[in-house]
């Protein structure tokens, strides 16, 4: 028996300016305000990562929170679509959260998901903690499948503003396997951004991150290239 693809939907149709990638028939792409994280959250977290340094700069702490409605196609994540996924997030695991930040080598923390814009009642109260025991000593990155036109939109729920408000660096939109790259940044596809949150709520617009860094191309071939000259001055 063949599986079912999923249907997915454009619920803002006709709606221009959303960003880069929106809308594409290889995601469910919202009305403003049409998913609201403080009735959908259900408080779950899918894993929790420490020291690592693949989910952003320098080396973090990562917190994968649990559901998001966006299921794009071929989501590398699409186990934790399910808002109810994982284990309840809790006060002895903030209070880890906190104590690992701690730690001077660690630079910040990362909310990825599921999607984080929609689990604010867990990440908002930890972002605010985080504000207050460390200030901007420690950085914050989210992952998120909204871009930041759609964030903006009038009719958003305004608990995405407030988290967006604490955080430092956004990796914006959705996952399209039509626009997959391996040689970018911290990201799956060209339609993803890195943004400065506050020198793009500053500038009335998407700022670009200015340590992007994308690869021009991939390692195999600067190997084999570097193989290949080698075997070159070998042979004369």
């Amino acid at each position: 028996m063949m599986d079912r693809k999923p249907t997915l939907h454009d619920f803002a149709s006709g709606e221009s300016g959303r960003g880069p990638g929106v809308p594409s028939s290889l995601t469910n792409n919202p009305r403003a305000g049409q998913w609201d994280g403080r009735r959908m959250s259900k408080r779950m977290i899918a894993d929790y990562k420490t020291f690592i340094v693949t989910d952003g700069e320098g080396v973090r702490n990562s917190l994968y929170v649990s559901g998001c409605p966006f299921h794009c196609v071929d989501c590398f994540n699409s186990s934790i679509w399910d808002f109810q996924a994982g284990h309840e997030y809790t006060q002895r695991l903030e209070d880890k959260i906190i104590e690992d930040l701690r730690a001077p080598w660690v630079q910040g923390i990362t909310f990825l998901g599921g999607e984080p814009l929609l689990n604010t009642p867990v990440l908002l109260p930890l972002a605010q903690r985080i504000r207050r025991e460390f200030g901007h000593d420690k950085d914050i990155w989210c992952w998120t499948g909204y871009t930041w036109e759609e964030l903006m939109r009038p009719g958003e729920t305004p608990d995405k503003l407030e988290l967006l408000h604490l955080m430092d660096i956004l990796v914006d939109g959705r996952y399209l396997k039509d626009q997959k790259d391996s040689l970018l940044q911290f990201r799956g596809s060209s339609n993803q951004r890195i943004l400065d949150i506050q020198a793009s709520f500053a500038a009335g617009r998407p700022v670009i991150w200015a340590k992007l860094h994308d690869q021009e191309r991939d390692i195999p071939e600067i190997y084999l290239k570097d193989r290949a000259a080698g075997e070159s001055q070998q042979a004369s």
